[in-house]
């Protein structure tokens, strides 16, 4: 980044990674007492502007004249709710990616950072997956439309970039988890899904809790704060129209059951866990590789999966009357 005024744009900014973006920007601050960081950052929630609509995307660029954008902004959800709303996903996240970058084009922003997510990955690959096959073949059908939607700004970044020389580039982070979650019981991702109904079932009293699906399913989750730290990290030293994956390392791949015994020690949960083999599984593995992070910054250390469970669920108790539920 430029030694000039920066002013950097979150999108999504009230949500999980853009909280934690916000918290590490904090912290930072905190550390330098004499920043030597030119930068302003802004964060921008939904009551800010609907990017689904051109005109409210436009009016919020030429309110903060931003010089950098990180993407975020996005309809999510988990893997019921995709199934459902396939088309509402495609049409929905076309909308927004499409205005955010062609509104960021025109304001001549000198970088956006989008979000993609694993999921876009070919449902039929050779594991781990890359960087290289985002293109080679159809996502998983559960969640076809929020993946190809997610796929076109790897292609709208590749025409920015050849047509008009623009620094536009994503990031794909594998599960992302943390404080300032989605713990909705109808749109949650697994990790929050679990946090929030287990204390329900403590709440309740219940001597037992059931997970929907096998639980034998594998997945590579990334803590949000360290997520948070890749992207300002991205933002400032990455510069390449390649995607990049945020990934913790493949031996870090869990599988969902412990995911659920990791949030029952964390809770302090005494009853027992069931699986409620009649759901839907979903995807059974998408193991991605995070080599090419690795070989760019060889010291990033992640938080240990367990720690990051429990940091999540005490952030949950503290805080259950004002998460989003």
């Amino acid at each position: 980044m430029s030694e000039d005024k920066n002013v950097i744009l979150v999108t999504g900014g009230s949500g999980l990674v853009g909280q934690a973006i916000k918290t590490v920007i904090e912290e930072e601050r905190k550390l330098d007492s004499e920043p030597v960081r030119n930068e302003t950052w802004i964060f921008c929630g939904s009551n800010d502007g609907d990017l689904r609509d051109k005109t409210q995307t436009e009016a919020l660029f030429e309110k903060h004249r931003p010089t950098h954008v990180i993407h975020l902004a996005a309809m999510v959800g988990g893997l019921f709710h995709n199934m459902a709303h396939n088309l509402d996903f495609f049409r929905e996240n076309m909308s927004i990616n499409d205005n955010v970058l062609n509104v960021s084009y025109n304001y001549k922003v000198k970088k956006v950072v989008s979000c993609l997510s694993t999921c876009i990955f070919p449902d039929k690959v050779t594991y781990p997956i890359d960087e290289t096959v985002i293109h080679n073949g159809p996502p998983h059908p559960s969640n076809y439309g929020y993946s190809y939607a997610k796929r076109m700004v790897d292609i709208l970044n590749r025409g920015y970039h050849s047509q008009h020389g623009c620094m536009f580039t994503s990031v794909i982070p594998c599960n992302v988890f943390g404080p300032h979650d989605n713990f909705s019981l109808e749109s949650s991702h697994v990790i929050p899904a679990l946090i929030r109904r287990m204390d329900d079932t403590i709440k309740k009293g219940e001597p037992t809790f059931t997970v929907l699906g096998s639980g034998k399913p594998l997945r590579q989750f990334i803590y949000s704060l360290d997520l948070a730290k890749l992207f300002v990290w991205v933002l400032r030293n990455y510069n390449s129209v390649e995607p990049i994956i945020l990934s913790v390392d493949e031996d870090d791949e869990v599988t969902i059951s412990q995911v659920a015994e990791a949030i029952k020690n964390a809770h302090g949960y005494q009853g027992k866990i069931v699986y409620d083999t009649s759901m839907a599984d979903g995807q059974y593995k998408k193991t991605a590789s995070n080599k090419k992070l690795r070989s760019l910054y060889k010291e990033f250390n992640f938080t240990p999966f367990d720690k990051a469970i429990k940091d999540t669920v005490d952030w949950f108790k503290d805080n259950r009357d004002r998460a989003r539920l």
